[in-house]
Parts: C-alpha cells; structure tokens; sequence
C-alpha cells in the first residue's frame, strides 16, 4: 500500500490507465450445475484414457523382449528412432509418445483445478509417466524404462495443455471476479 509522502502532491492517475482497469471483461465462471457436467465428462475420458494407457504400455509383448533395452540416457531412444531406415517407424514412435501425453495437458486441469498451471501439469505428468515406465520395465515381459517416453509423453502433455486444457480449465473454473 503506497503512503503518502508530507510535501508531495499526488497527481491524478490518467483516465486511459482508470479506463483500462475498470473495462477489464469479468470471467464468470460457468452455472455449477454445467461445471459439474464438464469436470464428470472430464473425470470420464480420464478414466477411458487411463484404461487405454494401461493396455498400450502394460500389455506383455515376449515376442519383443530380446529388442528391448532400458533406457536411461535421454535422448538415446530418440536417435535409435530417427536412425532407423523407416521414417514411418520413428514417426510413429515418437508421435505416439507425444500423442499418448496430449489427453493429461488436456483433462488433468478440468479434472483438478488445483493442477492447473503448466509446470504443475508437466509435474504431474512427469509423474505418472515414470510410474507407467517403471512398471514396464519392472513388471511387464517384453518391455522396458525408457526416459525418453516420458520425456515424450510430458512435451504432448504441454502441446495439450497449450492448445486446449488451459483454456477448457479457464472456461470451467473461472476465478470469481475480486472486488
């Protein structure tokens, strides 16, 4: 708070700035019963995602399973994948891991809004996906870590959050207007 200063005159603030600060459009937030409807719609497509994640990275492949390495290097993946002869197979590696990251960019912030904020969806996403990793590696015949995956997963995850889920949180769980 400024305070005033004995000897000094204050001049009047110019009317473009009060302008400026007065015809800010209010965000209002969306009736709670919509609001309810959009973070159950959410909530949905999350768990349908989480189910799809779950069979694409924690299915067994023994078929597989002299080719598979772990990974800890970043970055290794990626030059293996654009190495090979077949652009198709290091587009659709690597598109694949940056489209399997999109749908958490997109729905985490509407599902929890306390997430919202890109450094606190790539955490989370982060997370998870090292989660999901360890548990190829750990458990599942036929795959292994790999931390360009979740390096991958997490740039879809901003892709989504940047294109879409900020703006789908903003409309969802507008602030209130302070006054």
């Amino acid at each position: 708070m400024a305070r005033a200063v004995p000897g000094l005159r204050r001049w009047p603030r110019p009317r473009a700035v009060e302008a400026q600060e007065t015809d800010r459009p209010e965000r209002h937030a969306l009736a709670l019963p919509l609001r309810l409807l959009a973070t159950a719609c959410a909530f949905v497509f999350m768990v349908a995602f989480a189910v799809v994640l779950a069979r694409l990275t924690l299915h067994p492949s023994p078929a597989s399973e002299a080719l598979t390495h772990t990974n800890m290097h970043p970055g290794r993946s990626l030059r293996a994948y654009l190495d090979q002869p077949a652009l198709r197979d290091a587009v659709k590696q690597i598109g694949g891991n940056i489209l399997l990251g999109v749908p958490f960019g997109v729905l985490v912030p509407v599902v929890a809004p306390r997430t919202r904020g890109v450094l606190r969806v790539l955490l989370l996403t982060a997370v998870v996906m090292l989660l999901v990793e360890f548990a190829q590696g750990a458990l599942v015949t036929g795959r292994a870590f790999d931390i360009d995956d979740v390096i991958l997963n997490t740039g879809g995850a901003l892709v989504g959050y940047l294109l879409l889920g900020r703006r789908m949180s903003r409309t969802v769980h507008a602030r209130k207007a302070r006054d």
